[in-house]
């Protein structure tokens, strides 16, 4: 039999792994699941442009400052996303040093704030090639700022570091409030391309009801991969139970209250660490994942003709990065975060970190998070976790009724975090006392 050529097999690939946007498949539901387009046709572009502007409500964007700098960048081209993200982020960084130098401390900390994120924002399509300088100076810059911030703000933020096997991870703990009680906890990690100062946009929800907020980057993620050279690995039970074990040690944290959400990648990560770390006392998937490739992952037929000439494998993968923007850019930042040196490399790697014959063993209540408009796994994916699960869950759909169906919510955190806290409150303090 004639083997079918590598090149259309992998044009039909880069489609099933990243997909087509939901609200563009065939069978569609209607509006107001459909994603609303911002500026860009490219739903990369313009989903990276909404979650930028999605944090405004925590006091991470100003929105015609994201809209404005938005209509001034090439569609497509990454230096021209940094170009204006960086520039953006370099005035109101002046900004912020002019209101400090004025003595306007409120304003210099929510220019600081907006000045980390559009920092962050700046250099997300660079990951091409690592030796890029734009590629760490922007995270300094994102951490810098947000740090000035932190200095200003009125609830004890503090830069930690959280020993781990030879070497240390980089975090914060966050408090509601001064006081020495012992407190109900959140562990919060980010996934494939985020950072802990990102996290933070998301923290702020947790503190107004009363949680500690311990902030952790692992390895491939933001300075731990950076500063330090640490790369993604399977075996997330590792990075998490020390975490856990700082945690524990602090006399603000109480034992029994201590939960794990898991962003983006991280509701792949957060479950596998849930299935060793038994000290957990409730876990967010947001959204779910038993498998990073879901239902899209790849035939054992395109398997076998990848792997059996992986030159070729490669040049088509390549070719393939070409016409897909989304594709280039997660082979790209796939390469990037996990040290792997070819893009079937990578895509080998990425189809190890699955949760079968595991989930089982997870013990804690979870919370598994779907969303109908997510363009990077489906709604059945996060329910493939939830039906596996053995232990106390619940599955919370966003169906677009409350504008809140993207991918972690982005464009909608209001309602987001509000539905998954309030789960949360109820796991770890079933008997409300009154506020």
């Amino acid at each position: 039999m004639r083997r079918k050529p590598l090149l259309p097999l992998v044009a039909v690939l880069a489609l099933s792994v990243l997909g087509t946007p939901a609200d563009a498949a065939e069978n569609s539901p209607p509006a107001p699941t459909a994603r609303p387009k911002l500026v860009f046709e490219d739903i990369t572009f313009d989903y990276e442009l909404q979650r930028n502007i999605g944090y405004a409500v925590a006091g991470g964007a100003d929105i015609n400052e994201c809209l404005f700098t938005a209509h001034s960048i090439v569609p497509g081209d990454g230096d021209s996303w940094f170009d204006a993200w960086n520039g953006l982020a370099r005035r109101i960084h002046a900004e912020a040093a002019e209101a400090l130098n004025k003595r306007h401390r409120v304003s210099a900390r929510k220019a600081l704030l907006r000045a980390s994120n559009y920092y962050r924002t700046a250099a997300f399509f660079l990951h091409g090639d690592p030796a890029d300088p734009r590629i760490a100076d922007s995270a300094r810059l994102s951490r810098e700022t947000f740090q000035q911030a932190a200095a200003l703000m009125s609830r004890p933020l503090e830069r930690i570091r959280i020993p781990y096997e030879d070497t240390t991870l980089p975090g914060y703990f966050l408090q509601p409030d001064r006081t020495a009680a012992p407190k109900k906890t959140l562990l919060l990690q980010t996934g494939f391309d985020g950072t802990g100062e990102e996290l933070y946009f998301t923290a702020v929800f947790a503190l107004e009801r009363g949680y500690n907020v311990l902030i952790f980057e692992g390895p491939g993620q933001g300075a731990a991969l950076l500063e330090q050279g640490l790369h993604f690995r399977k075996d997330w039970e590792k990075v998490v139970a020390p975490v856990v074990d700082y945690a524990l040690s602090r006399p603000e944290v109480d034992p029994g209250k201590v939960a794990l959400m898991g962003l983006s990648m991280g509701g792949f990560l957060a479950p596998r660490a849930a299935v060793f770390e038994h000290r957990l006392a409730a876990c967010v998937a947001n959204p779910g994942q038993f498998d990073l490739y879901g239902a899209k992952r790849p035939s054992p037929e395109a398997w076998k003709q990848m792997l059996s000439d992986p030159d070729a494998a490669n040049r088509a993968l390549r070719a393939q990065m070409e016409k897909s923007l989304g594709f280039r850019w997660w082979i790209e930042n796939g390469l990037f975060t996990t040290g792997a040196a070819t893009p079937l490399d990578f895509m080998k790697l990425w189809g190890e970190f699955t949760l079968s014959d595991l989930v089982q063993e997870i013990r804690c209540p979870t919370l598994v998070i779907g969303s109908n408009g997510d363009h990077f796994l489906t709604l059945e994916d996060s329910r493939a976790l939830y039906d596996k699960l053995r232990s106390p869950k619940t599955f919370l759909a966003f169906l677009g009724d409350h504008q809140a169906n993207q991918h972690c919510q982005v464009g909608g955190m209001s309602v987001g975090m509000a539905r998954i806290l309030d789960w949360l409150d109820e796991v770890l303090q079933p008997l409300h006392a009154a506020e």
